[in-house]
């Protein structure tokens, strides 16, 4: 199931809706187990770190992926980014061209990645790795894709929302899970919250019994001027909509409206007109994040001349401790060694 088919009752407490569902959602996750368990995952010459989920949803992961590269950068590994490329067209392995693609081709959050390093779209995980170290790429990192299940993770680190947690804790369709928790977390190496909350406490306390790695992390706005005491019209078509207005808020702004889309909307020129005639009934700025700019400066005249008018929020994701980041790279760097060294 898309994330942006994700119904509201799966990050509410479990309902009618959620139990009349839990006989699919017991053969999905049988399925889902097996799959897990039992895939034979491609050993790349490549360091592999997975930044996934458990759910679907907006949890942070693409802020997580950009500030893990970062330090991947300092410590002068040539790194690439490994994306499935939703809301794109492609079915062959592709190095993104940041510059000249469009997220109609490639997907919103692959040109967002290219920024930061090589980045490669793909559906095959494994070909679009192999593609990485063709590049000339000696650590890749996975923008999602923990499920996958067809290449072989050195790290595969747990985003999980620390307000939102697992939602309703049913597996698809009764609820966001993508597998039975225990089943998933058998397979993790570590897990970061992001922001404040304690939804994620479940997660956090099984990791730590299992004795994974548990770190936490925050967004923060970044370059941010301008937006103090200003009245806005925020949008966004992300999975998480209400992170992006909070982060928007602290910056001092005053959210007057909201409006969310599905994650990665395609805007239309409906959909902008309406946004355009309520931003100036009101005098209202309108804001909105970077993957939705992107999305919006790829669209018909109308929709590229409303996206002019638009400000878009940059994010960065800050772990709490300083020492996570080179931590997480330096253990997926010792797995990768040690599966060298076993071949």
């Amino acid at each position: 199931m898309a994330t942006s088919e994700a119904p509201p009752f799966w990050w509410e407490r479990s309902d009618w809706r959620a139990w009349a569902l839990w006989p699919f959602s017991t053969a999905y996750g049988l399925v889902a187990r097996a799959r897990l368990g039992a895939a034979r995952r491609e050993r790349i010459p490549a360091a592999v770190l997975c930044v996934g989920n458990l759910t679907v949803g907006g949890e942070g992961k693409t802020p997580i992926a950009i500030a893990l590269a970062r330090e991947a950068k300092r410590q002068k590994l040539k790194i690439g980014f490994l994306s499935r490329g939703y809301g794109g067209s492609l079915s062959e392995p592709h190095l993104v061209d940041a510059r000249q693609d469009t997220a109609r081709l490639v997907g919103d959050e692959p040109l967002l990645l290219a920024r930061h390093a090589p980045t490669v779209v793909t559906p095959d995980r494994a070909a679009g790795a192999r593609r990485l170290v063709e590049a000339g790429c000696d650590f890749i990192i996975m923008d999602d894709g923990f499920q996958s299940a067809r290449v072989h993770m050195d790290f595969a680190l747990i985003v999980v929302d620390a307000r939102r947690g697992l939602g309703n804790g049913h597996v698809i369709p009764a609820g966001p899970l993508r597998a039975p928790l225990i089943d998933q977390l058998r397979h993790a190496d570590g897990v970061v919250t992001m922001g404040e909350g304690d939804a994620a406490e479940i997660v956090v306390r099984r990791a730590s019994r299992a004795g994974k790695p548990v770190f936490a992390a925050r967004v923060k706005p970044r370059k941010v001027r301008g937006l103090k005491d200003v009245r806005v019209l925020a949008f966004a078509g992300i999975g998480n909509p209400e992170k992006f207005y909070d982060t928007l808020r602290n910056t001092g702004a005053e959210v007057v409206a909201t409006r969310s889309f599905p994650d990665h909307y395609p805007y239309g020129e409906d959909d902008v007109a309406e946004l355009a005639a309520q931003a100036e009934a009101e005098g209202l700025q309108l804001v909105t994040t970077e993957k939705d700019l992107v999305r919006l400066d790829d669209g018909p005249g109308p929709v590229r001349e409303f996206a002019a008018n638009v400000r878009a929020l940059p994010v960065e994701a800050v772990f709490e401790s300083a020492a996570a980041p080179e931590r997480i790279i330096a253990e997926t760097l010792t797995a990768w060694r040690e599966r060298m060294l076993q071949r």
